[in-house]
């Protein structure tokens, strides 16, 4: 081969290296790594411990952000109305899987989507919003963590008559316009009704209603067991001080409601179920298809207690309760 030709051809091999090497065997493309799209139903910072969780997982798959996989991040900042752009975003993106917080995002997600596969890290009741068939087959492109047990409302009610011993008239606090709403308040009413309460309900649709609703309650009720949704979540400082105010004791599902001035909550340990949120993702992303991975129920739940708040009703708090909780707030 003659020199001039010989430089030519490295000259040719240089400029397209993903084409064509000297040996003539065409260049492997770089693979390209798989995006997670996930969807936060309030912002980052306050929910920074479940989606720390769900990528600590991940990491321990394998699977670490920014070199094995992307995640992009879209918060719902408390507006449910958000979730359905988010979702046809992600589709636009084409991402490998979405997840999920809470059941209006994943119901958001299914209605833009029957193949992308979706994971809950969290929905309240994935049968009887239409999320999945059933919790053992659950079909479709759809999978996740429940984050309700069958009597968790019962349960709730145990400890907080524990609280309000006197206990007979119990207020529900639902946002009706939300799907999550009207079915735990369906629950919450099946226990009372078993444990003999006559119930109350205070269906709201938007903030401006959380204000007369709680006023009206005054005297009508002994105590408020709030829904967790994101409209609710949004203003829950709102509604634990309007609470505090009308000397109602107030049940709530998860912990920051309780940061947040409510009396106590009790309920699924959120961050675990992220955790194995990840699992999910991680067999999805391996092959697995969604119809054949069933949902869980949550194995851990947390008791978390708010000790000023308590004092602020004239409340004591049995020792025994005190003793058993995961966390008393002071």
């Amino acid at each position: 081969m003659r020199r001039r030709e010989f430089i030519k051809l490295i000259g040719a091999a240089v400029a397209a290296p993903s084409i064509l090497r000297l040996d003539g065997v065409r260049a492997q493309q770089p693979a390209k790594i798989p995006t997670i799209g996930f969807v936060g139903s309030l912002s980052q910072s306050a929910q920074s411990e479940w989606t720390s969780a769900f990528v600590r997982r991940m990491q321990e798959h394998g699977w670490i952000e920014g070199r094995t996989v992307t995640i992009e991040y879209r918060w719902g900042e408390g507006h449910s109305e958000r979730f359905a752009e988010i979702a046809a975003e992600f589709v636009r993106l084409k991402v490998g899987v979405i997840v999920t917080v809470g059941t209006a995002s994943s119901i958001a997600a299914k209605q833009a989507t029957s193949v992308i596969p979706i994971v809950f890290g969290t929905a309240g009741d994935p049968v009887g919003a239409g999320l999945v068939a059933s919790l053992a087959r659950p079909g479709g492109n759809v999978t996740g963590l429940s984050n309700e047990s069958a009597d968790l409302a019962g349960k709730r009610l145990d400890i907080l008559r524990e609280v309000v011993p006197g206990l007979r008239r119990l207020a529900i606090l639902a946002n009706i316009g939300s799907s999550i709403g009207l079915l735990e308040m369906g629950d919450v009413q099946a226990a009372a009704r078993t444990q003999v309460l006559e119930v109350v309900k205070v269906e709201i649709r938007r903030a401006e209603d959380i204000g007369p609703a709680i006023e009206a309650l005054k005297n009508r009720a002994d105590a408020l067991y709030v829904v967790t949704e994101p409209l609710v979540n949004t203003n829950r400082i709102q509604i634990n001080a309007l609470a505090l105010d009308a000397r109602l004791p107030t049940l709530h599902g998860q912990r920051g409601y309780v940061e947040a001035g409510g009396l106590m909550s009790y309920g699924a340990d959120i961050p675990d179920l992220f955790r194995r949120a990840g699992d999910y993702v991680d067999k999805i992303l391996r092959g697995a298809k969604p119809a054949e991975l069933p949902v869980e129920q949550p194995t851990k739940f947390d008791l978390i207690l708010n000790l000023k708040t308590a004092k602020a009703l004239g409340l004591e708090l049995p020792t025994s309760m005190l003793a058993r909780a995961d966390e008393v707030i002071e």
